[in-house]
């Protein structure tokens, strides 16, 4: 009889006060780290740094978790290197506006933006991916990821951190041929996270972020943990039941246990809280019904990105970083070809004003109740 595969979770009470946090985060690093970070080993150290964004936005890692892990580190007598590849605005821009170069100021820490890839195979359907060659080649890696909600993957967790291993316009290209295939998406995921292989995860849910996230749309909220484990996909099946729906609602859990990469039981340690008033974003499929009619509904009733006029900048973030090459601005305005329209929700991730949210048209909801009868 083959021995069953247990992952422990810690689950911890919290709050962004650091003579609290941090006692919580060395606790947390203890129990998962140990002796595992050895004396001037290279840790990589990988917050979501999604955009520039003050930290009550709830769009980016803490400061306070990511000073936390730092010092951990250091204490151990090891290199920290804080790293990530932003989807928009520039890495130093980020560490100035989410507080975390000054949350850290006097410590001895490397900061470095993914620039450099090497060539990892990762087996079908994707063959060979570039990937971060700094997290390659890291002794340790300590994910820390915020809570937050996902226009295109419901929720970016654990492993959805960690495209950000993915440089910079690599990360578009990657949307365009996984298409519209939310699924296909998924898949890519659980293979950077099986090619990254993060050391342990940490995910700051402290303050997370509900509605129509990652990114300015969503909403911050309140829920007060600090959630980790050595088992990234031990972490995001705990969260989704502590939000209270299906792990497998979570695309990358139901792949990672098709991949046999999720554990067979899951032990707590700590209680888990019981969040039922969490707002998910509305994601909708992408096309549906007779293949022979899926052109016109993805022009006209399947849901889309949308612009609000009245807060949109014009700033050029959206038609630059899309995969598609699916926005232009005319007449001042935006304009969205959705034929080309690829629905991976990069143009709301990455707005920096908000402009940006999903939208359904009438049509497209009574139209997708027939289909589902």
């Amino acid at each position: 009889m083959s021995r069953a595969n247990i992952s422990e979770v810690l689950i911890r009470n919290a709050e962004y006060n650091y003579a609290a946090l941090r006692p919580i985060i060395f606790e947390i690093m203890d129990s998962l780290a140990g002796d595992r970070i050895q004396s001037n080993s290279r840790v990589v150290i990988k917050p979501n740094l999604l955009a520039p964004a003050s930290p009550e936005k709830a769009i980016v890692t803490h400061p306070l978790v990511v000073k936390a892990a730092v010092e951990y580190v250091l204490n151990k007598g090891a290199i920290p290197q804080i790293s990530d590849s932003p989807a928009v605005g520039s890495f130093e821009k980020i560490l100035k506006e989410s507080g975390i170069k000054s949350a850290l100021k006097g410590m001895d820490v490397e900061y470095r933006e993914f620039k450099e890839s090497v060539i990892v195979d990762v087996g079908e359907p994707f063959k060979k991916i570039e990937i971060a060659s700094d997290t390659i080649n890291a002794d340790f890696i300590i994910n820390l990821p915020k809570l937050k909600t996902h226009t295109q993957m419901l929720l970016t967790l654990g492993i959805k951190n960690l495209f950000g291993c993915v440089v910079g316009l690599k990360k578009p290209e990657w949307h365009v041929r996984a298409g519209v295939d939310r699924e296909m998406f998924a898949r890519l995921l659980v293979k950077i996270y099986q090619a990254v292989k993060p050391s342990l995860t940490v995910i700051d849910g402290v303050l997370a972020m509900e509605g129509q996230g990652p990114g300015k749309g969503g909403i911050p909220k309140k829920i007060g943990v600090i959630i980790g484990s050595r088992d990234t996909v031990a972490v995001d099946i705990v969260i989704c039941r502590m939000l209270g729906i299906n792990a497998d609602d979570l695309l990358t859990n139901r792949i990672a246990k098709e991949q046999r990469l999720a554990p067979d039981e899951i032990i707590y340690d700590g209680a888990l809280p019981d969040i039922k008033d969490f707002r998910f974003p509305e994601i909708t499929p992408v096309v549906f019904g007779p293949q022979r009619l899926h052109g016109f509904m993805r022009r006209h009733l399947v849901q889309r990105p949308e612009c609000d006029d009245s807060l949109c900048k014009l700033c050029g973030e959206c038609w630059n970083y899309c995969p598609a090459a699916a926005i232009t601005h005319k007449r001042k305005k935006l304009h969205f070809d959705y034929d080309k329209c690829i629905r991976c929700y990069c143009c709301i991730e990455v707005c920096p004003h908000g402009a940006l949210h999903t939208y359904e048209t009438l049509t497209g909801k009574f139209t997708r109740r027939i289909f589902k009868r």
